[in-house]
């Protein structure tokens, strides 16, 4: 008998190769775990047939006739399908190939997109296998559509499984028999046969919820033995709120915290004077505040004599969080220093492009502590870069980083650090229960008094003029003395989306995927136009008439550090009038005169990143102006970018984002290569049974915390650890 770790080779030798090479599936458990992509009925009614659908039709072959091609060589057959009341051609133009098999009376399973010829049904060059009794009698009632497997037939692979389903042997079950009768979930091997061998939908739907429980019970399970494990830590240190450094910092503020920003600012202090480490994300809109408060986190933890790391993703944002963050403190940021406060502390910057001799300095002070606050990039990783006393570590926009990177950072402590992460990325409540279900969360949902309202437009570049004057929109708002940034999703000719560094550029997340009909004839997607680039259109906007006279600049990733440290420090003088830049500055630049922000390609970022991008205006006294050009606004794309236009909620785009994405994206499958590890559980829509299986989970750790007595969830959790499937649940 077969188990769910059974190697598939002894089973099904040929197709097991093919499913190998395709899709990495070796063992029984591979294979069951497979998802069909839809289900088909065998009863279709040739009367029933429409143009384009794609069908699956049992019936005997009534004729086959062989005729000479009259363009090309060769011969092409024509086989009538019956199925006792109407007909359908099959046509092939290979007659070869065919001619031998389909002979009248023979019983065929055919699949193919329905079309029309010469007034008749046709089916043109569909997928078939012939049948004989014993095959005709052992199809299940419906017919599972699988995922394109190369050289391997959906009909083989429908038998594939079955030979499969018919070797198990009794399955061991990870749902606890007491939360399957609690949920009225059938067991695994009853899920399976359903799932692969339904007689009725109603069969499907109940072999889905089963899955989709599964799947979040083991990702709750996760979650709750992180926080147990967590909540048995020892923190490096127990900071105290009220230290000198910290309340100089208050006292110095020219503007008075909001009653949000008080609230959160209490419970991370709450945090920090535990000796269980703090384990906190601070979500909040642009310019809500969260910067602020993760300072007065880390002077808070300078007073308690420990070190605090930021580590931010890209060295703009790190060099902008130094600039702004040495700014706020003035002389306590220059303590042992000629000039500096007598309380003060030290804030060192350490990028990877950074100056032998300014490297050597900054880590120097990092390893003496003489430097309370350090922030940087991926440097702050480094082998060589040592910490006197780290205890608190900030990181800035979750989401550019991976869980093995953060740890490296943590590991640099002698004892457990604090975390605080920030998001400027609103997050779902399904998000925040799944991704970061082992983290205490904040949300910071005022925003400080004096933020502008934007407005944002789609612009249609096909429209004759739009674009002119876009353009012209940019000059008339630069030469009443404000700014304009106008981004792109890729540097220029040649390069990808996206950039080095860190830097995110032009997310994909709008394409369609093209669906293979599970017959071995997919279809290939239109091809989209190249991505419009920052070089291109700095050459376009330095000869646009409208914009003579102006003083334009340039930024990517891919500029030396000092050469970008220049340009944006140029930008935020005033000295530069349009930026045209990558999304390099879709977080953490902060220039208030800055109101026009024109997006191109618009179509190729994210909700969520176009929502970022547009907060870069209207943080000053005058109203922002956000517009979205893009060479596709018809259809799904250009309804996405309608949709961003008509709200400023972040949340309300956060959700629908999460609505229109595919999961594999959501959970980090664009890093390693597949859809997802999550087959069945969809995070835009099964908030309930996220809610449910969470609440099970911490029932089930509570009262069996190693999972002693619950060994088959304990092993379903340990496969998942050991393919790095925890890797994605702390990303979004």
């Amino acid at each position: 008998m077969a188990h769910l770790d059974s190697n598939l080779a002894p089973l099904i030798a040929s197709a097991a190769r093919h499913l190998r090479n395709a899709r990495g599936v070796v063992t029984v458990g591979d294979l069951l775990r497979m998802r069909p992509t839809r289900y088909l009925s065998y009863d279709s009614e040739v009367t029933e047939l429409r143009d384009g659908e794609f069908v699956v039709l049992i019936g005997t072959i009534k004729s086959a006739h062989t005729r000479s091609m009259s363009t090309r060589k060769g011969s092409m057959l024509t086989a009538v399908l019956t199925d006792g009341h109407q007909d359908v051609d099959m046509t092939f133009f290979n007659a070869r190939a065919h001619e031998n098999k389909l002979l009248p009376g023979v019983r065929v399973i055919a699949g193919g997109q329905v079309g029309t010829y010469n007034h008749r049904r046709q089916l043109a060059h569909p997928g078939y296998t012939l049948l004989d009794e014993a095959a005709e009698a052992a199809l299940p009632g419906l017919y599972p559509v699988y995922p394109a497997i190369p050289k391997l037939h959906n009909w083989n692979l429908v038998q594939a499984v079955g030979l499969v389903l018919d070797a198990l042997g009794p399955l061991p079950d990870p749902l606890p028999a007491p939360l399957r009768s609690r949920h009225r979930l059938p067991g695994l091997g009853e899920t399976l046969r359903m799932l692969h061998r339904p007689e009725t939908r109603a069969e499907v739907a109940r072999a889905r919820e089963r899955l989709r429980y599964e799947e979040a019970l083991v990702l709750q399970t996760v979650l709750a033995q992180r926080r147990v494990q967590r909540a048995q830590e020892e923190a490096a240190l127990a900071i105290a709120e009220g230290g000198p450094l910290l309340t100089a910092f208050t006292d110095r503020l020219p503007f008075t915290l909001t009653a949000g920003q008080e609230q959160v600012a209490g419970e991370i202090a709450a945090d920090l004077a535990s000796t269980v480490p703090m384990n906190r994300l601070l979500q909040g809109e642009v310019g809500s505040g969260k910067t602020v408060l993760a300072l007065r986190a880390m002077l808070s933890a300078v007073d308690g004599g420990a070190q605090a790391a930021l580590l931010a993703p890209t060295e703009v944002l790190a060099t902008q969080h130094h600039r702004s963050i040495t700014a706020m403190l003035g002389d306590l940021a220059e303590g042992g220093l000629l000039g500096g406060s007598e309380i003060g502390t030290r804030v060192v910057l350490l990028t990877g492009s950074q100056g032998s001799a300014s490297r050597r300095r900054a880590l120097a002070d990092v390893v003496s502590g003489d430097a309370g606050i350090v922030i940087g990039t991926h440097a702050l990783l480094q082998e060589n870069v040592a910490f006197y006393n780290l205890g608190l570590v900030v990181v800035d926009e979750q989401h550019r980083f991976g869980v093995e990177q953060r740890d490296v950072l943590r590991g640099k402590a002698s004892g457990t650090p604090h975390l605080l992460v920030m998001t400027a990325t609103p997050i779902p409540r399904t998000i925040a229960m799944t991704v970061f279900g082992d983290m205490e969360t904040s949300t910071l949902t005022e925003l400080p008094a004096g933020r502008s309202p934007i407005q944002t437009f789609v612009v249609d570049e096909h429209r004759p003029g739009w674009l002119e004057r876009t353009w012209a929109r940019i000059g008339e708002e630069c030469r009443a003395g404000r700014q304009a940034y106008v981004v792109c999703p890729r540097i220029g000719p040649g390069a990808s989306g996206g950039e080095s560094g860190g830097e995110s550029g032009g997310d994909e997340e709008g394409e369609v995927d093209w669906f293979s009909d599970g017959f071995g004839q997919g279809e290939q997607a239109p091809a989209r136009p190249e991505m419009i680039g920052v070089l291109e259109t700095f050459e376009e906007l330095s000869t646009e008439a409208s914009l003579a006279g102006l003083r334009i600049g340039l930024l990517h990733g891919k500029l030396p550090t000092e050469e970008k440290d220049a340009v944006m420090r140029a930008f935020a003088a005033g000295e530069l009038d349009v930026l045209v830049a990558t999304t390099v500055i879709e977080v953490g630049v902060d220039v208030p005169n800055a109101t026009v922000m024109v997006v191109r390609d618009a179509d190729r970022f994210g909700v969520s990143q176009l929502h970022q991008l547009r907060g870069r205006v209207g943080r000053g006294g005058h109203p922002g102006l956000c517009l979205l050009a893009t060479r596709a606004a018809d259809g799904p794309a250009g309804e996405r970018l309608t949709a961003v236009a008509a709200t400023t909620d972040g949340f309300e785009l956060a959700q629908l984002d999460l609505r229109q994405r595919r999961e594999g994206d959501i959970l980090g499958a664009r890093q390693s290569g597949g859809r997802g590890r999550l087959q069945f559980l969809s995070l835009a829509h099964d908030e309930e049974t996220i809610a449910t299986a969470r609440a099970d989970a911490a029932e089930l750790i509570a009262q069996d915390p190693d999972l002693s007595g619950h060994p088959e969830l304990a092993g379903v959790i340990e496969e998942w650890l050991r393919r790095e499937q925890a890797d994605f649940l702390e990303k979004t």
